[in-house]
């Protein structure tokens, strides 16, 4: 786990593809955490994602740097505790000008059922279950 937050920090964002009924919604983001053994996100409820999360929560994320791309799979669960959301913000200071972990808005989540795969041109890709 530490070695895929560890490579999502280093690449400075990713991208998170959701599904709005039959489209696909692909966006980048930046927020990323491990929070008791699991890997984590954040965003605000009142954000397009937060509704396509709550209607589907198969998501992907995927994130390129030096050659190598990773691609996390599987269902985002919300994490409603304020240790979560606190846990999060304290990573990102920059967030509390937006989210407080005691507002209505920010919502954090973490991966379930999920595979990582890294790839690179000039390896075989290797697949790590979270």
């Amino acid at each position: 786990m530490e070695r895929i937050l560890e490579f999502l920090r280093k690449a400075n964002f990713y991208y998170l593809a959701t599904v709005e009924g039959d489209q696909p919604r692909v966006r980048p983001f930046g927020t990323v955490n491990l929070f008791e053994g699991r890997l984590y996100i954040q965003t605000g409820k009142k954000k397009a994602v937060s509704r396509q999360i709550a209607e589907n929560p198969k998501a992907e994320i995927c994130a390129y740097c030096d050659g190598t791309w990773v691609r996390v799979s599987g269902e985002l669960e919300e994490d409603d505790r304020v240790e979560a959301k606190a846990s999060m913000l304290d990573e990102y200071p920059n967030l509390r000008k937006m989210y407080d972990e005691h507002d209505d808005n920010t919502q954090v989540f973490y991966f379930r059922n999920a595979t990582a795969v890294f790839f690179s041109f000039d390896k075989k890709p290797e697949e790590i279950k979270l």
